[in-house]
């Protein structure tokens, strides 16, 4: 009964802390579907990343946050809908709401069928950026769970070393913790400039920051 009482306790006190959140309010306002969305605001604004007529991948993308402020930054005065000078293409292995102007794959990434599609659909160009939320279901089990994060991004690091431009970038979320060394290494092995960043909306409590890597040191042809 008692760790049914904490588990109360902790729901109430997150729930309390999400419905005071500032970056809950305004994606309330601003219209975005989680405040994830300011996570990539904050990295785009330090690194001016994304720009109209780009072609970006989101891979992780539901439920939609990232998506939409591709969809309003490759859009002529942040519109939300209307005109888009872009190409945006998203994939999450759960299902998620339309964006209006972003193609959207449903699948596992992690399946080569559906890289294959992703392909497809990408017909040969260059994307501009690739911008990673993927994270795994935690277990709670250290070894575990760090084998999984870390496998995502290096799935992101090698579809973007085949699918990036040469002076493309790869935005991913990555946890401090076991495997966080490799990976840092790993992107310093395929970027030519690396920064880790924690964005002001990514929680205190969590762990979650973000690698960017910009200029592929090897592209592929």
């Amino acid at each position: 009964m008692k760790i049914k009482t904490q588990s109360k306790k902790v729901n109430r006190a997150w729930l309390n802390d999400h419905v005071n959140d500032p970056y809950v309010k305004l994606a309330q306002k601003e219209g975005y579907r989680a405040r994830a969305a300011y996570k990539l605001k904050e990295i785009d604004e330090n690194l001016g990343l994304v720009k109209p007529g780009q072609l970006v991948v989101d891979l992780g993308a539901a439920p939609g946050a990232w998506s939409q402020y591709l969809r309003r930054k490759l859009a002529p005065g942040g519109a939300a809908a209307g005109e888009l000078k872009g190409t945006i293409l998203a994939l999450d292995i759960l299902a998620m709401e339309p964006v209006e102007g972003v193609t959207f794959l449903q699948g596992d990434f992690r399946e080569p069928e559906v890289l294959a599609r992703l392909e497809q659909l990408l017909a040969g160009r260059k994307a501009d950026v690739v911008v990673s939320d993927m994270a795994p279901n935690l277990s709670g089990i250290d070894s575990a769970d760090t084998a999984r994060i870390s496998h995502l991004v290096e799935l992101a690091l090698a579809f973007s070393m085949g699918h990036l431009r040469p002076e493309g970038a790869l935005v991913a979320k990555v946890f401090h913790g076991g495997g966080y060394s490799e990976l840092v290494k790993l992107f310093k092995e395929t970027f030519r400039i690396v920064k880790p960043l924690k964005p002001k909306a990514s929680r205190d409590k969590s762990s979650e920051t973000f690698l960017v890597g910009v200029g592929l040191k090897s592209p592929r042809p």
